[in-house]
This record gives structure tokens, C-alpha cells and sequence, in this order.
């Protein structure tokens, strides 16, 4: 596994922290910002990450949903 494919995997584990964990919220907004800056994501998306980035128990999947900014991203998730 190449240093990218590396980064790349970390960063979708990272996206996925289980709600509630201590500093979760930043955690999945730093690497959906890695992901977007990889077109992974849309800036809408990004922007509900940013806003939960503080709130660890806030689920972004959720307002993702409810906002309907990123259907192609709910669909990566839950892949």
C-alpha cells in the first residue's frame, strides 16, 4: 500500500469516528476536509462537518441528510 492509499484509508476511518468520542467531531472534520480537497465531497457537505466539528455527539450524516446537500456522499457512507 502506497503512502496516498495510506493516508487515503486513514482518513475514511478517521470520517467514520463513532459519535460521542472525545474530540470525534474535529477528528471527522479534519479528514473531511482531506477528503474534499481529494473531490471526494462537495463544499455543502464539508460546510455541515465544519459546523460539527465541536458538537462530538452531533451526527453530520444526519443534517447531511436533512439539508440534502450530499446524496452522492450518504451513498459513500454507507457503502
Amino acid at each position: 500500500m502506497s503512502d496516498d492509499d495510506a493516508e487515503l484509508a486513514e482518513n475514511w476511518a478517521l470520517v467514520r469516528t463513532p459519535l460521542g468520542e472525545t474530540w470525534s467531531g474535529r477528528a471527522r472534520y479534519a479528514a473531511a476536509m482531506a477528503l474534499y480537497k481529494r473531490g471526494l465531497m462537495n463544499a455543502e457537505t464539508l460546510e455541515v462537518y465544519r459546523l460539527c466539528s465541536r458538537l462530538d455527539h452531533q451526527d453530520p450524516l444526519a443534517i447531511i441528510h436533512d439539508r440534502g446537500c450530499g446524496k452522492d456522499w450518504l451513498e459513500k457512507m454507507r457503502a
